[in-house]
């Protein structure tokens, strides 16, 4: 016999799931605040790196105070903000931060790597916009002209100063470059899928080290440069027979057909994962490529124009000196725009 349920049971029926429904989220919602006030916070900075202006440059997330995290959960957090690179400051006494460096460490969304440049002059900023707050609250603290980080690879400062824009502009000091193997043109221009033509014979094709490695390619024109895709596997088949780290090297791609008096050279990071906005590493094995063969004096500016294909377009400042036949410190600087501020509770 079917049973007819009437409005009034139907409504009765609905309440009492309401109120059990209204209780079991009451309860949720009591256990949620309850690991609301005994999750660890951690607060952390975003900032768009070598742009002036949001939303453009390389995107970089900073925890500024990372202690208490342990390795695994910098990674997660490094994949959480699925950027190209996350950072984590561990502070330290004031003593001991102006002997060494801040310490820094620098996540890709997959391991810990020892150098970045967008990371390191994104942090630096951040670290020195921090310290300027304090300043202006009472607190001294020395060193807003000069921020020097511990990282991985070793202790790079970073210099401030106002340019004539009225801007901040921040400069790193990478290490000194090491240059590695000179590579074939027809054989690159293979892997690459490209004609040899496409490769300029003004500077050879090298293997260049500021911290990361990355083989320079000079291409002859700019619209080759711009047609250019992610190399192929048989390129990264080659890349894991030199004798660096493959995880730590790439092609990074350069023309000085750049159609504009202002830009020194157009530069291109087409890696693996994916394409990057602004390359700082590779900007710095590049400076020291440039002084090396004679494209650049030394302590000439080159302005770097990247990102533009993928519609962030980043401004990298470069500039090498050089000590008898060897080149020396290799400086890459640039503007930064804060864009989020955000609190992690794990």
């Amino acid at each position: 016999m079917e049973i007819k349920k009437s409005r009034r049971s139907f409504l009765q029926t609905a309440g009492a799931a309401g109120l059990a429904a209204a209780v079991g989220n009451v309860d949720a919602a009591f256990a949620d605040s309850v690991a609301e006030n005994t999750a660890r916070r951690f607060h952390c900075v975003q900032i768009d790196v070598f742009t002036s202006h949001r939303l453009e440059g390389n995107p970089l997330a900073v925890f500024t105070d990372a202690r208490g995290l342990s390795d695994e959960e910098m990674q997660g957090l490094a994949r959480e903000t699925n950027l190209q690179e996350t950072t984590f400051v561990f502070p330290r006494d004031a003593v001991t931060e102006r002997e060494q460096g801040i310490k820094v460490r620098i996540f890709v969304p997959e391991e810990e790597i020892p150098f970045g440049g967008h990371p390191t002059l994104g942090t630096s900023m951040v670290l020195r916009d921090m310290r300027l707050a304090a300043e202006i609250s009472g607190v001294k603290n020395a060193g807003v002209e000069r921020i020097t980080l511990d990282l991985k690879v070793g202790k790079v400062p970073v210099d401030f100063r106002t340019d004539e824009s009225g801007e901040v502009f921040g400069e790193m000091h990478q290490v000194d470059p090491k240059f590695g193997d000179v590579h074939d043109r027809e054989t690159i221009a293979s892997l690459l899928n490209l004609s040899p033509d496409d490769i300029s014979s003004d500077a050879p094709i090298q293997t260049v080290w500021t911290g990361l490695y990355f083989i320079i390619v000079p291409i002859k024109n700019l619209a080759t440069l711009q047609r250019l895709k992610t190399a192929p596997p048989k390129a990264y088949e080659y890349l894991n027979r030199q004798k660096v780290d493959p995880a730590l090297a790439d092609f990074y791609y350069v023309t000085r057909d750049t159609g504009d008096p202002g830009i020194g050279l157009r530069t291109r990071g087409l890696f693996a994962a994916s394409e990057d906005p602004a390359t700082g590493s590779a900007s710095g094995c590049t400076s020291a490529w440039m002084v090396r063969y004679g494209i650049a004096k030394p302590e000439q500016t080159v302005h770097i124009l990247q990102g533009v294909e993928i519609k962030r377009p980043s401004h990298i400042f470069v500039r090498a000196g050089k000590e008898g036949d060897a080149v020396k410190d290799v400086r890459v600087g640039g503007h930064a725009a804060r864009i989020m501020e955000a609190t992690y509770s794990l």
